[in-house]
């Protein structure tokens, strides 16, 4: 039975059969949604619960165990209307990263409990509920940020990191048959560096990534590039040719990246998907920043128990005044392999 539209006691929100949240976005941005995920199901187990994403982010979606149905934004786009629509059928939909033609689909589709940020003029017309709050100003970390959303369904107040913490702890990757270049490696002491991404955060140099490479590969230390194709192109003829060394660049699979850095000692990158699976996975993940906002670590860093995350100067005046700043240049591949070795470091470390 649907949600009565006009009111939303504890007794009615108790009805409901069928949530979903549309996050139709990057692998980074899913993984730190995961744990509002984890709540909604905590409180109403008895509903399914579906995420609306892009297809590439389906192999990350469907490893988290609170999750019961995954819906692909391409095939629901592809569907005839009515189909459309009856995909779409639900008692509540939260959307956490807007879009315009999922909104008024869901109108349509007369959604009872249609959530959104009052920050869209196209959620005045769609939304029934509209809650004001905003990220790029806010000190709270994204993954808090999300749980906004979930006040029409009775969360009374924005829950502290650890509890977010506790509720990503649902992620258990699938094994995978890894390609035959793994096959001589002991990934137990590996190290994943994944140089790029796709230009959604400020970059440490590659030149830095290569030196601490060869500084790894001294204490005999297995390496393994990973990237798109694309952005192995920038990079892997750079790459040393060594035995201990690994260039896999384009050859993995999602699924086989996650498993893959489940499997590994630790993972180096900037704010990126395969940093925020590393944290998921426990892993050692050491995420490199800049603290310019909206993208400085406070927001951004990936959660786990053994997430580290730098920046060179927590109070660069620059990224203060939200000028052009390459201040994470500055931080040292010494600084990073020290981080990256000791496994007792954990959390927000500055180093100027």
């Amino acid at each position: 039975m649907l949600l009565n539209t006009k009111s939303y006691k504890d007794s009615q929100l108790k009805k409901m059969d069928r949530i979903i949240v549309s996050r139709a976005d990057s692998i980074g941005d899913v993984s730190l949604t995961l744990p509002m995920c984890a709540w909604i199901k905590d409180k109403f187990p008895g509903a399914t619960l579906v995420f609306l994403g892009k297809e590439y982010t389906r192999q990350l979606v469907s490893i988290f165990n609170k999750i019961d149905e995954f819906l692909a934004l391409e095939d629901l786009i592809d569907l005839p209307l009515t189909q459309r629509l009856e995909a779409i059928k639900a008692d509540a939909i939260l959307h956490v990263f807007p879009s315009r033609e999922i909104a008024s689909l869901a109108k349509k589709a007369r959604i009872p409990l249609r959530i959104g940020t009052s920050h869209r003029a196209f959620h005045l017309l769609t939304c029934n509920k509209r809650m004001g709050f905003t990220r790029k100003r806010s000190d709270l970390h994204e993954a808090q940020l999300n749980f906004h959303l979930l006040k029409p369904l009775g969360l009374t107040q924005i829950p502290p990191m650890s509890e977010v913490q506790q509720l990503a702890e649902n992620f258990h990757p699938n094994k995978q048959e890894l390609p035959p270049l793994f096959n001589n490696i002991d990934l137990s002491k590996t190290v994943i560096l994944h140089p790029k991404s796709k230009g959604s955060a400020k970059e440490w140099p590659i030149n830095s990534y290569l030196e601490l490479c060869n500084e790894l590969i001294k204490l005999e230390i297995p390496v393994i590039f990973t990237g798109t194709n694309d952005e192995g192109n920038l990079f892997r003829h750079f790459i040393p040719n060594h035995s201990l060394v690994i260039n896999a660049t384009g050859l993995l699979s999602l699924g086989e990246l996650i498993f893959l850095i489940s499997q590994v000692r630790g993972l180096v990158a900037c704010s990126t998907g395969p940093y925020h699976i590393a944290g998921l996975c426990n892993r050692k993940a050491v995420g490199l920043f800049s603290s310019q906002r909206p993208m400085h670590p406070g927001r951004w860093h990936a959660l786990g128990k053994k997430t580290t995350w730098l920046t060179y100067d927590v109070n660069c005046q620059a990224c203060t005044k939200k000028k052009k700043c390459m201040c994470i240049e500055k931080i040292s591949v010494a600084q990073v392999l020290q981080v990256l070795l000791d496994d007792s470091v954990k959390g927000n470390l500055s180093l100027e």
